[in-house]
């Protein structure tokens, strides 16, 4: 089967179309003939090596030594089951999913097993595979912060800053599904979608400091890694939640310990679950979360997708098409 592999880290180019093996489900996994996945943030950092400041130092023991240890990356897929393994019962062959093996990756490819006990739901039938293929990474993301670490509640008041990304667009999406009153910090170019898809309000940083409104959150989600207690404690609420999406190591290590007003500073990876998924199924079902498209490309050019994730001026997921076979 024809894959993206990155042996090596570097810049987009580094990632080259091979041939490799087709894998063969074992007992209680699914093969599944990927027909869209995504190039997140994350394959960039794994890709490129960036890291939070801090982090560096940690990357290549978990990363690998000298490239990637998984050299497929993508760490999200949208396809059909070919073939299951004996044993399993929860799906069948022709079913349409998404799957979410996370920091697992190797969903630039032709093909991913997953076992089906794994993060793996049907597809969403109001979403197309391009749509279902970005579901995971950013709204799962979003939904582990705002729901079950700020525990946040219909008419909170929420700031979600870098409000255009993947995991920012989502976040504008689940918070008004939670009946919050949303408010999303973006480039001017990006105020009108943002607008789009329910923010109650915007604020272009190119233009305004939010810091300096006088305006009070429960919640201020941080997707980019701007924001700080010190410059954010005034512009929370007593007992306000800041939650930092890309902590440095110094700002995950200033999350701890007494703040004033009860405020609190969360910071840490996402912990996703099969139930993260099956809520984001039916919140797109019910007509309340799409996730935002940037780019479509072809597997081909994958280089150039991981490149247009290198400018940070996506909107939303960069999205690559892999089959077109068998699709609905």
């Amino acid at each position: 089967m024809k894959a993206a592999v990155c042996r090596t880290y570097g810049p987009p180019d580094v990632v080259k179309i091979e041939n490799v093996d087709k894998p063969k489900p074992n007992k209680n996994e699914v093969l599944i003939k990927i027909h869209a996945t995504a190039v997140s943030s994350g394959d960039w950092r794994v890709r490129s090596l960036v890291m939070p400041k801090g982090f560096g130092p940690m990357a290549r023991p978990v990363f690998g030594l000298f490239g990637p240890r998984q050299p497929i990356l993508g760490s999200e897929l949208a396809g059909g089951i070919e073939a299951v393994g004996e044993g399993v019962t929860r799906f069948k062959t022709g079913d349409h999913v998404v799957a979410y093996p996370g920091i697992g990756m190797g969903c630039h490819a032709e093909y991913r097993t997953m076992p089906e006990d794994g993060r793996i739901v049907l597809k969403p039938g109001t979403l197309n595979f391009e749509e279902a293929a970005a579901m995971c990474f950013g709204g799962a993301t979003a939904l582990h912060f705002l729901r079950d670490v700020a525990g946040i509640q219909h008419g909170d008041k929420i700031l979600v800053i870098g409000a255009s990304g993947a995991v920012g667009s989502a976040a504008v999406q689940l918070a008004k599904s939670f009946g919050a009153d949303v408010t999303g910090v973006c480039s001017t170019a990006n105020l009108d979608l943002v607008r789009s898809i329910g923010a109650d309000g915007v604020v272009d940083y190119t233009q305004e400091d939010f810091t300096g409104s006088g305006e009070t959150y429960d919640i201020i989600l941080d997707t980019v890694g701007h924001a700080s207690f010190a410059a954010c404690q005034h512009s929370l609420r007593d007992k306000g939640r800041l939650l930092l999406l890309v902590a440095s190591l110094p700002q995950l290590l200033a999350a701890f310990g007494p703040k004033p007003g009860n405020k609190k500073v969360y910071a840490g990876p996402a912990k996703e679950t099969v139930e993260h998924l099956l809520f984001l199924k039916q919140l797109a079902e019910a007509g309340q979360f799409r996730p935002v498209i940037d780019q479509v490309f072809s597997l081909e050019r994958i280089a150039e997708a991981h490149a247009r994730v290198d400018s940070g001026r996506k909107k939303g997921s960069v999205v690559i098409t892999v089959s077109h076979d068998d699709r609905a």
